[in-house]
């Protein structure tokens, strides 16, 4: 198989990097380099390739057989298992024999004081954290970190505010649910009735409300149609425990939502006093959520802030920007153990 297409600039680069995050992907595939994703039907999630997704040409799906003879110039991991399947696709060690970074998404699972991270004995492949609580709560041992914030390209503002009602999106909800702050739905729905989105939420409403209307689940839609649904709400309500910071806040806030958000982790400080309401009070959250049903127009003013927040804190262009810093660093091995995040 011949090599895909690169620019014949010697910083573009051959990038192979796995479908994990639909979203985060979606962002991280906007710079400049050649991205190769693994696809093969019989691997399922380890080799998704792009499903569908609306990409740039430069995402490129490949066959993991194909990849020992295509020019891979650096590999973006993002689960303990790839580093194994970096070996038995490409015959080389990651860190050592190809330049490799790894992305982590997630909050430890458990303890987060005594929660080790899997690279943590590595100083070959630098660390990359999504937040600056979640680089802050990983034992990373003697692993070089880096935090490079979540950058989101701009849907629009798209808020009407028409429902009098809150909106929320949560994959999993009733297997998550302390993690996500499921069981904090049912308090706050006596403020605001809410939609919930995402993977496994038709039934959400019965176990949770005795009056169904008041929690509502409303499936999995694709980007474009949740965007639509979404601005159609008052408000935009984020209810996780212990989760990363989801882009599901971020794009509410890009579409001009108004949020009101439990404080924990990184949620809370990525959502300024002007944009909305943080605080672990369900007191607070709930009267909160009142006040947005009851006046719209402030509800309004309160979600352009939002989006004028959203736009200054986490956009696309810086997002690729400290991507292409520490990718090329990697490969020409000029190799910074930091890269600034302002």
């Amino acid at each position: 198989m011949s090599d895909p297409p690169i620019d014949s600039r010697h910083d573009r680069l051959n990038v192979l990097v796995w479908h994990v995050h639909g979203s985060w992907t979606t962002s991280f595939v906007q710079g400049e380099h050649t991205y190769l994703v693994p696809t093969d039907p019989a691997l399922g999630s380890w080799a998704l390739g792009r499903c569908g997704r609306s990409w740039p040409d430069r995402a490129i799906e490949i066959a993991p057989a194909d990849l020992v003879d295509t020019r891979v110039d650096a590999v973006v991991l993002q689960r303990p298992r790839e580093l194994d399947l970096v070996r038995e696709w490409l015959g080389r060690e990651p860190g050592s024999e190809i330049p490799a970074v790894y992305v982590e998404h997630n909050t430890p699972r458990e303890h987060a004081a005594r929660t080790r991270h899997p690279l943590a004995d590595r100083t070959d492949i630098p660390l990359v954290h999504v937040t600056d609580f979640n680089n802050l709560m990983w034992d990373n041992g003697c692993c070089p970190t880096v935090v490079i914030p979540h950058g989101v390209l701009d849907p629009g503002y798209r808020y009407s505010g028409e429902l009098p009602r809150a909106a929320t999106s949560i994959n999993e909800p009733l297997r998550r649910w302390r993690v996500t702050g499921t069981d904090l739905l049912s308090p706050l729905s006596d403020a605001a009735p809410i939609d919930v989105y995402g993977i496994a939420t038709e039934n959400l409403h019965h176990p949770l409300h005795s009056t169904p209307d008041r929690i509502q689940g409303c499936g999995d839609l694709n980007q474009a149609a949740l965007h639509r649904e979404l601005a159609r709400h008052r408000m935009f309500v984020h209810t996780p425990r212990w989760t990363s910071l989801g882009l599901s806040l971020i794009e509410a806030m890009y579409l001009g939502m108004p949020v009101v958000a439990v404080g924990t982790a990184e949620a809370a400080l990525s959502v300024p006093a002007e944009a909305g309401i943080v605080s672990t009070d369900l007191g607070i959250l709930a009267e909160a959520m009142r006040q947005l049903l009851a006046e719209p127009a402030f509800a309004e003013l309160t979600g352009k802030y939002a989006r004028q927040w959203a736009r200054a804190t986490f956009g696309i262009d810086a997002f690729v920007r400290r991507w292409d810093e520490l990718l090329t660093a990697q490969v020409f091995d000029t190799r910074p153990t930091a890269i600034p995040t302002g």
